[in-house]
Formats: structure tokens, sequence, C-alpha cells
């Protein structure tokens, strides 16, 4: 009995679960020109795929005639990698007044960055790098030179990296110019740093907007279901070193996320600092509108040109397979993600071709799933009729028998 009941449940959920995909149950359609089928071909989701499908675009499917034709769908997020091993310290201290030291590297097969923890504020320091063979090396190749700086007191950050071509010598020589002392170097790090670009595209608008005292504001209208996942902020080269705290919200007032806006461009004793941050990254696809607010403290309120909301680029690959033009459906409710081999074993091609979406249209062959709800669900006036009806043939029935027990008393 037990496993007839589990059967049955699992037959149950398989049935509410696994619906099929059928052209007819779409309620929006697009024609897809390839000018390059001997190659793989790839187009981005745009506003109307987003507003009409499924929140994770799991409704999306690609036809040639009847078939389906695989497909990968891929948020072009880019990336970092940037995993650290710590370096020995060895011959610390102190030549002509510079603080020096090697790095052993030897165990490391490729390089491009070092990160020190130095115990020190409020500095700006040059600092030079060189490759060498063997720690006592007399000199070796150079590697270029780096600013190493903090500025605490003006809350403009800090930066301890050093930055350099990728290399693979066994040790590394470290020369800093005069303001900090061997004690003050704690530890190292070694890392390799790579990084793919990723693509971004709007998923809003921003205008200025009215604010609170020391607040300068914009309000934003997000595209329907596109996620928000960047907010960029445009702020003319000439203004610099500022540091702004920036607080994003939805329209009912209930904080999202907070960041920081910044540019330093500074030159001290001959040392030049140039850095800058114009983004805060987050996440929401639930909010329609928000509220960007930079603080401005005592300061004057920056002149931002413009603020973007942004969202990584969706894009969906597919082999076209020697064909010119595919139909492309979407917008159904119920339709879970395809299964494709071809999105399990994905791999990029270098040179991609992107294929022409046609304008958003209605589906003509749309004719909407049928209805799948319980009988009772889909015929409420029905079951509510028959329920009141019963109540009042029993009530009428009960009626009668009282008066017949009332008869038959007298």
């Amino acid at each position: 009995m037990k496993t007839a009941l589990t059967a049955f449940v699992l037959a149950v959920s398989v049935a509410a679960l696994g619906y099929e995909a059928a052209i007819s149950y779409f309620a929006r359609s697009r024609t897809l020109t390839i000018s390059a089928p001997d190659r793989q071909n790839y187009i981005v989701v745009d506003p109307d795929i987003w507003k009409s499908s499924r929140n994770e675009l799991a409704d999306i499917r690609i036809y040639d005639g009847q078939s389906q034709v695989p497909y990968a769908l891929i948020k072009q997020s880019g990336g970092s990698s940037n995993q650290e091993t710590p370096a020995k310290i060895l011959n610390l201290g102190t030549v002509g007044g510079h603080t020096e030291f090697d790095l052993d590297v030897s165990g490391i097969k490729e390089y491009e960055r070092v990160r020190l923890e130095i115990d020190a504020k409020n500095f700006i320091n040059g600092t030079q790098v060189q490759g060498r063979a063997m720690p006592n090396d007399r000199a070796g190749s150079n590697l270029g030179s780096n600013t190493l700086y903090d500025f605490t007191n003006e809350g403009l950050g800090s930066n301890f990296t050093l930055k350099f071509p990728t290399s693979s010598f066994p040790y590394l020589h470290v020369r800093l110019s005069t303001g900090i002392l061997p004690k003050q170097i704690k530890h190292a790090f070694v890392s390799t740093f790579s990084e793919t670009k990723a693509a971004w595209t709007f998923a809003g608008e921003c205008k200025p907007a009215d604010g609170r005292p020391k607040e300068t504001v914009f309000e934003c209208a997000l595209l329907e279901n596109v996620p928000l996942e960047r907010i960029a902020f445009e702020v003319p080269a000439s203004t610099v070193n500022f540091n702004r705290a920036v607080i994003v919200s939805d329209e009912s007032g209930n904080e999202l996320d907070r960041g920081s806006v910044s540019r330093v461009r500074l030159n001290r004793a001959g040392q030049s600092v140039v850095s800058q941050d114009l983004m805060i990254d987050l996440y929401t696809q639930a909010a329609r509108r928000l509220k960007v607010a930079i603080q401005n403290g005592d300061d004057k309120p920056l002149p931002i040109e413009s603020v973007r909301p942004l969202s990584f680029e969706r894009r969906i690959y597919f082999d076209p397979s020697g064909k010119t033009n595919l139909q492309l459906y979407y917008g159904d409710p119920k339709l879970g993600p395809p299964a494709y081999d071809y999105a399990k074993f994905f791999q990029q091609s270098p040179n991609p071709a992107i294929a022409q979406l046609g304008e958003p249209e209605a589906n003509p062959q749309f004719t909407g799933r049928p209805d799948d709800r319980p009988w009772s669900e889909r015929h409420q006036t029905v079951l509510w009729a028959a329920m009141i009806a019963a109540v009042a043939l029993l009530g009428a029935l009960a009626l009668r028998g009282i008066k017949g027990s009332a008869v038959a008393g007298q």
C-alpha cells in the first residue's frame, strides 16, 4: 500500500512539473536571420524577452520547423582569478636609507602581483621590483615601479599591491623609497591575476531628483524583469580626490545596498597616485524603481553627468547547422528549462557570429495551454451552486421533519 501511494505521489509530481514545449503554447515569437550558418551564432536577450519570459528565462526555445534547436544561455559576467600564495621574506634591511628585501618565490611557476602587509598609515611610497636568479645577486631584471599608498586621513583608500609583467624568476628584489622601515614590512603574498571582460546592457534609466540637504539624488526606472547588477557613475575627468558614500533604496525606502564612488589623483614628493572606482555592484530583479543617493557630507556636490543601471548581457549561443532562418519562441509561464547536451558541454567559439533578431510579435499560432486545474477550481460557480442547493435541500428536509413531529404530537 505504501509503495503504491509513493508511486502515485511521484506520478502526480511529474505531471505537475514535466510540462512539454509546444509552439502553440508560446505567447511571443521572433525570427532569427543567420548570415553565417556555418559556425556558432548568438543573440542577446533584449527587454521584450525579459518582460515576456519567466524570470530565469527558462521558457526560451529555438525551433527549426517543428524541431527544437539546442542552445546555451550564458551570462557574460566575465570574471577574475587571484589565488595568493605566501612568499618568504629574506634579507630584510636598510640600504642607504631605503628598505629592501628579497622574496623567495621559487615554488611558484608564474606570477604577476605581490601584495604586501605594511604596518603604516598615511604615506605614499615609490617601489621598484627586480627579478633575480639568486637572493644574493647584486642586480637583476627590472620589472618596473609601483606606488604604494595609504590615505586614511583623507578617506581616499590605500594600495599595497605591486603589479608587473608575468614573471617566473625564483626570487624578487623589492626596494622601497624612504619612509617605510623594515619592521613595518609584515608579510608578502604573490599571485597570478587573470580577468575576462564582462559585457553589459542597460537595465533602465536614471534622472536627477530632489533630495535631502547634503545629498545628490537620482531616481531610476528599471526595465521589467531585467536584473540590476551594477550602477555606473560618470563624473568629469577634471573632478578628482573624492570618496562619497552611496545609498541605494527601493521605492518604499528600503535600503537595498550601499557602497562608495571615488577618484584619487595625488602627487606628493614626486610620487603620483591615480585610482578610481565609479561603480557599485548589487543584485535585484524585483524592484521597478530605485533611489540612488550620493552622500556629500560638508563637501560641494559632485558634478555627476549620469547614473546608469546595468545588467550583465545574457547571450543565447546555438549552432544553426547550415540554416539561415530559425524561429525564437518565449512566453510560456509553466515551461521549465530545457536539458540540452549542447549546454552541458558548451564551448564558446573564438569568433561566434551575431544572428539578427527580428521584431517581437505575438505568436500567430498561440492557443495557450489546456486548463489543467482541478475540476473544482475550473467550475467554482457550479460547485457553489450545488453546495447552496444541497444546504437548501437539507434545510427543507429538516423543516419538513419538524412540522411532521409537531402534527404527530397533536
